[in-house]
């Protein structure tokens, strides 16, 4: 969709609006597909990821025409593949690339911030690498206690190939060509992050008691988050359920891990360096296969203009009641180094409504209202801030 501008430059609008599976969990009232309002909250599978985002690009721009304020021109992009990896995007932004235009500003509304008190802006974002492992050693299940010494297990050999990759004491990622250097000046900007977020860098995920954070120093944390690789194991296959398992020594185990890798690190290298890492010299002879799948870059934003800067602050301060700061983000939007690759002169806003408490992709996904109504106003602005001189 596009809506012709009555000021300067070219915007270019982006959000999604396919969700995550339903998920399990979910408290007693509210779910997946039935939406809940409880003040300040509005519960509902993708209400913060990213079901706002179309209505906030939107209403902003309505606002500026109400109001009789000049707006660039105008180009909504609204995705319905990002929750399965974008793997359609690269064709359709080729194909539509006429219609997407130069744009002045990329506006990604589908991130996350800090806390509710301000904008934040999305200055990174890690990109992904992952697919699923498989190791065999048996052409049929064996009874554990005939076999279990001469037979290796599948197991354990998947534990020696993730500590190729991962220290399990420290969770650091070992291989060199998965980092980035970290600059006293990202370290600097860290530090100021943490200043302003404190201990709800940490506190605000459901950690069980006594469970401690892999860092204690905060601003390692947030640089851990963020800028530098982890490993998550999301799936296994080949494991029955505890009632189902009995005593055989299984033929193989197949897991699904997902790589988070700095903006900065190229993705398809790491996936080739990935599967090569896991699929070499396999313990014992086993049976090794690495599965990968599609492969995102990171993102590291460009500096903003300063007119464009200076109004979200300014607004956010009206909207808010304090000033923006910078932000990173730990996930992975596709889009956004896509479209930096097509747009290399393009500036970005990359920003959204997924604070703490959020919950997006698990239960009680929620939306916080009062948030979202400030950052369209937010958007206004920087908006209406293009045409400012």
């Amino acid at each position: 969709m596009q809506v012709e501008g009555s000021g300067d430059g070219e915007v270019l609008f982006y959000s999604h609006l396919d969700k995550q599976p339903e998920f399990t969990g979910w408290s007693e009232g509210k779910g997946p597909w039935v939406p809940v309002r409880e003040d300040p909250w509005l519960y509902g599978r993708g209400s913060v990821d990213d079901g706002y985002g179309g209505y906030c690009s939107l209403i902003s721009l309505m606002a500026l025409q109400r109001q009789g304020i000049a707006h660039p021109n105008c180009t909504f992009l609204l995705e319905t593949c990002e929750e399965s990896g974008s793997f359609d995007l690269p064709f359709y932004l080729n194909h539509l690339r006429e219609d997407l235009g130069t744009p002045d500003l990329v506006v990604v509304l589908d991130s996350g911030l800090g806390d509710y008190q301000r904008v934040w802006v999305t200055e990174s974002l890690r990109g992904l690498v992952g697919g699923t492992l498989t190791v065999a050693v048996t052409s049929e299940g064996v009874h554990s206690g005939m076999s279990s010494g001469i037979i290796p297990s599948s197991f354990r050999i998947t534990r020696q190939l993730l500590s190729r990759l991962e220290d399990e004491n420290s969770g650091e990622i070992i291989p060199d060509w998965l980092h980035i250097d970290i600059s006293d000046q990202l370290r600097a900007d860290s530090a100021a992050i943490v200043e302003v977020l404190g201990e709800a860098l940490v506190t605000d995920f459901p950690f069980l008691e006594g469970v401690c954070p892999q860092h204690e120093d905060l601003v390692e944390a947030l640089l851990a988050q963020n800028w530098k690789p982890t490993l998550s194991v999301t799936g296994a296959d080949g494991l029955p359920a505890i009632a189902n398992a009995g005593n055989v020594l299984r033929t193989h185990t197949t897991l699904k891990l997902s790589v988070r890798i700095p903006p900065g690190v190229d993705a398809e290298m790491a996936s080739a360096k990935l599967k090569n890492l896991l699929e070499s010299n396999p313990p014992l002879g086993a049976h090794v296969t690495f599965h990968a799948e599609a492969a995102a870059n990171g993102f590291a934003a460009p500096e903003m203009p300063e007119k464009i800067a200076a109004a979200l602050s300014d607004a956010s301060v009206k909207t808010f009641g304090d000033s923006s700061m910078p932000f990173y983000e730990g996930g992975t939007i596709p889009f956004l180094a896509m479209m930096q690759e097509s747009y290399p002169e393009a500036r970005f806003l990359v920003t959204g409504c997924a604070g703490p408490g959020n919950n997006a992709h698990g239960p009680d996904e929620k939306l916080h209202i009062p948030t979202v109504k400030s950052l369209t106003g937010c958007v206004a602005a920087a908006l209406a801030s293009m045409s400012n001189e």
